[in-house]
């Protein structure tokens, strides 16, 4: 009996590597309205500059078309486990960035961080219930309540002690909208909305992803991240 053919990486090339840049898939993220898969970067710049499909050409939605854009964390996995060492020389590379454009945006070398940097860990009584993600990139955000009296439930969404963090940068809107519910002691139903440069951010968007695609600030000003918040309200 014959053994079964062993199928070599190119075998599986269609499926995993990006129409855009022609590379394996790096984040692999998926046009929800077409089911087409990019690396998130080439998608997210891509976007910059057309609301259509680079691979299709339909149109993804006639004015934010990121917001029709979905990780596909279950397909970055199965790339990792078919690609020896691409996860490591990614999260490498990963790390490097971000290093760099801190300091960069800081105007700092490798030595002690500015005073502006120095940011309050809100969370180190937390226990050790795991690394929460600390070996991670890193990025410094300021979360500031967004006043206004007319808002129904203004009086119970307060400023924070604390409004600096530090998390990785695949902390998503969620977990912050969490995070605030829990510092500010909120009813499990209550809803908070989370903007960023007014505009109001998707509960699966990670740090980076806003970071990259809406925070515009560039220089001494852009460092850390502003995050707004307020009580979620129903255009309905």
């Amino acid at each position: 009996m014959t053994s079964p053919r062993k199928h070599l990486v190119k075998d599986f090339n269609h499926f995993i590597t990006c129409y855009v840049c022609k590379g394996y898939l790096i984040k692999p993220t998926t046009v929800t309205e077409c089911l087409h898969t990019f690396c998130k970067n080439c998608v997210v710049q891509h976007f910059e500059d057309s609301n259509d499909c680079p691979k299709c050409g339909i149109q993804v939605h006639e004015t934010n078309p990121l917001e029709m854009l979905r990780l596909d964390n279950t397909l970055e996995e199965i790339i990792f486990k078919l690609v020896p060492g691409l996860r490591e020389k990614e999260q490498q590379q990963e790390i490097e960035f971000w290093r760099s454009r801190k300091l960069k945006e800081n105007g700092e070398e490798d030595g002690p961080r500015s005073k502006r940097s120095r940011l309050d860990d809100d969370d180190d009584d937390d226990g050790g219930d795991g690394d929460y993600h600390r070996s991670d990139p890193q990025i410094a955000i300021c979360l500031d309540c967004l006043l206004n009296k007319s808002l129904v439930g203004e009086n119970i969404v307060k400023g924070l002690m604390k409004k600096f963090i530090r998390c990785s940068t695949r902390v998503t809107v969620g977990t912050i909208k969490k995070f605030l519910s829990l510092k500010l002691k909120l009813p499990s139903s209550y809803e908070l909305d989370v903007l960023c440069n007014g505009e109001i951010m998707g509960k699966d968007h990670t740090m980076e992803f806003i970071y990259m695609t809406r925070w515009r600030l560039r220089g001494e000003t852009a460092y850390p991240m502003v995050l707004e918040y307020r009580p979620r309200i129903d255009f309905g």
